[in-house]
């Protein structure tokens, strides 16, 4: 098995891996319900938020669904500068909102003023918005976007979609006044594929009361009902809370602020590298992933050649997504993996290089 230097699924501990064979329990058990009301308390430490954290069985696509769903009974503005943030402006209109589109090329970033001036004049019930593209390795300053928002337009509540960055990367949810964060386990919370989680504001969901049709299985205030027993809707995946269970806890053995100084320094690596042997990074300076690095192929290495090499040494790189496959390649650097394992990777992709 190579170890994964991609942007998720991503390698996933032993120990936490061995959690999920434990028994199973009855979802709506004493042992369960204790079990899940302490993975939601710890939960709201990776937000930075004294809000609820609802927990699903899904990707976090779903929390996508669940944003438009609740937080909107018509009007949305979508923040799309890369593949993931127009996949949620499918969802968008998929459900029957009028979504009006914010759009940069995908090398720039959602900027304070380009928010202010959508906002202007205008009534977003919600605006949609990605923090770290997976895509392109491009981190919007989400923090200057809520400011501008709140300013330009203090009803509209702040969605945002931190699926690559939750936990690699700081965000805090109440300090920024955001109203719903969500992120998936296969990322740099380094879980296997499975659960989404969402931060969820006391105004969101006061928001929600007043929608119809909020649908079923993403419905807040049935998953809300729910938690403040302890319990869900539907039956969870109970395995993977039990790898959650152990993963937040590993996570804040190691300390937050240390994690996020760890793949900053990852990070960090994989920029240099890239720009040490005439690479572009595809994201401008000031607005790089600390979880993803997007390197421009300028030099047209063949990347499937290049993971067959890789692969030998148990490894393995992304290429780049949609209309940028070929034309980058993404070196993932996030959940489990250290510096060490990162200098591996690319003492290896120079060895490749050497080939040439």
């Amino acid at each position: 098995m190579a170890r994964l230097f991609i942007p998720g699924p991503v390698d996933v501990d032993p120990e936490v891996a061995a959690a999920q064979t434990q028994a199973m329990l009855g979802h709506r058990s004493a042992q369960f319900e204790e079990i899940y009301r302490r993975v939601g308390d710890t939960a709201r430490q990776l937000f930075y938020t004294q809000s609820r954290v609802l927990i699903s069985a899904s990707s976090g696509t779903g929390m996508h669904e669940a944003a438009v769903r609740n937080l909107a009974q018509e009007r949305l503005l979508c923040c799309v500068n890369g593949a993931f943030a127009a996949r949620w402006q499918q969802v968008a209109e998929t459900n029957g909102k009028q979504a009006s589109v914010l759009q940069t090329e995908w090398q720039e970033p959602i900027t304070p003023e380009l928010v202010r001036e959508a906002l202007k004049g205008e009534r977003y019930e919600a605006i949609l918005i990605v923090h770290n593209e997976t895509s392109t390795g491009l981190v919007n300053p989400i923090q200057e976007i809520a400011t501008a928002v709140h300013e330009a337009s203090p009803d509209t509540l702040i969605c945002v979609d931190a699926v690559s960055s939750l936990s690699g990367d700081k965000i805090e949810m109440d300090a920024w006044g955001l109203d719903f964060v969500l992120t998936s386990s296969q990322k740099a919370l380094a879980l296997p594929p499975g659960l989404a989680m969402a931060a969820v504001s006391d105004r969101a969901m006061a928001k929600a009361e007043t929608v119809k049709n909020r649908g079923w299985y993403f419905d807040l205030l049935r998953m809300e009902k729910h938690r403040i027993k302890d319990s869900t809707p539907a039956t969870p995946a109970l395995s993977l809370i039990y790898a959650l269970d152990v993963q937040l806890r590993r996570i804040l053995d190691e300390g937050l602020e240390a994690r996020f100084a760890r793949h900053a320094a990852m990070a960090q690596m994989a920029r240099e590298w890239a720009q040490q042997r005439g690479l572009q990074l595809y994201a401008p300076e000031g607005y790089r992933s600390q979880t993803v690095t997007t390197v421009d192929n300028t030099r047209e290495i063949d990347i499937a050649a290049l993971n067959a090499y890789l692969g030998e040494r148990g490894m393995r790189i992304a290429n780049g997504y949609g209309p940028l496959k070929g034309k980058t390649f993404r070196i993932g650097h996030m959940g489990e993996l250290h510096p060490t394992d990162v200098e591996e990777l690319l003492t290896a992709m120079d060895g490749y290089l050497e080939t040439l």
